[in-house]
Order: C-alpha cells, then structure tokens, then sequence
C-alpha cells in the first residue's frame, strides 16, 4: 500500500530558509530518493523595481495551493510536498515562492515541481503591482499568455 503524501501549503509574510524547509521533508527518511526544489525571486526587471508588492485573498490563496498540491499528487508519486508563498512588499532578490517535491525517482520530482508552478502561475489568487525606480507606483501586473499556455501544456 502506498502511502498518501504529506502536502504542506504555507501563505505568509516571513521569509523561508531552502535548506530548513528541505530538511522538515526528508530528516529521518531514508525512502526519498529525489528532491527538487525552486526559489521563485523578485527580479528588478533590468533595473526599473524598486519593489514588488504581492496581496492575496487570505483563504482562498491557501485553498487553491492545496488544491494544486492535491491534484499533483495526484498525478505523480510524491512522498513530500511543500508550497510556501510569501505576501507583501519585496525588494529585488527576495524569496516569493518555494516549491519542493520530494519522491523516490527524479523524474516525477521534476514534473511535480513545474506542474505545481505552473498552476501556481495562473490560478493562485494572488496580485503583483510594480513600485518602479522612478518613484511611481507601476500597474497591477496582468496575467501572462505564457504562463496559461505552460499549464496547458499539462
């Protein structure tokens, strides 16, 4: 009998540590044989951020990570799964979202990883504006066509 996986979902404003996060999932466990893991960070957009703020609907934003979280593991062996995703005003360089998927072979590590971005991209409500540079406050930044054509790919 295989066991479910533990999926773990966090939305908060403090920032995360790869290395404790990836040692919570796999301390004591000697039946993992694959961890991936991916940092999204706050780029500066070729020097024109000065901030990124992120707001999220409280609830809603856990629910849909959960659901996303469910439904990779769904599709893939995943022993571990953990989503972080962090809100709130971030300079370039900072940690946003933390995706790590652990399991026992590579290969459904990597796919589970990208599925859970890619749905994470287009369906987690969550909002970015742009604080720019200049001094003005940018738009709200609009979904991607790239990010929907990503997850359609799966």
């Amino acid at each position: 009998m295989v066991k479910a996986a533990n999926i773990s979902v966090r939305v908060q404003r403090e920032d995360f540590d790869v290395a404790v996060e990836q040692k919570r999932i796999t301390n004591g466990r000697r039946d993992i044989g694959a961890v991936v893991s991916f940092v999204g960070l706050c780029r500066d957009e070729q020097g024109t951020l000065a901030a990124l703020e992120l707001e999220h609907y409280p609830g809603m934003a856990q629910s849909e990570l959960q659901r996303i979280g469910q439904n990779c593991t769904r599709r893939w062996p995943i022993q571990e799964l953990s989503i972080v995703h962090r809100f709130g005003k971030f300079v370039p360089g900072d940690n946003i979202v933390l995706v790590i998927a652990a399991s026992p072979h590579r290969q459904a590590a990597f796919d589970a990883a990208s599925f859970v971005m890619d749905f994470l991209k287009t369906n987690a409500p969550f909002w970015k504006r742009q604080h720019l540079t200049n001094g003005e406050n940018g738009s709200w930044v609009s979904a991607k066509i790239e990010d929907d054509q990503a997850a359609d790919r799966w």
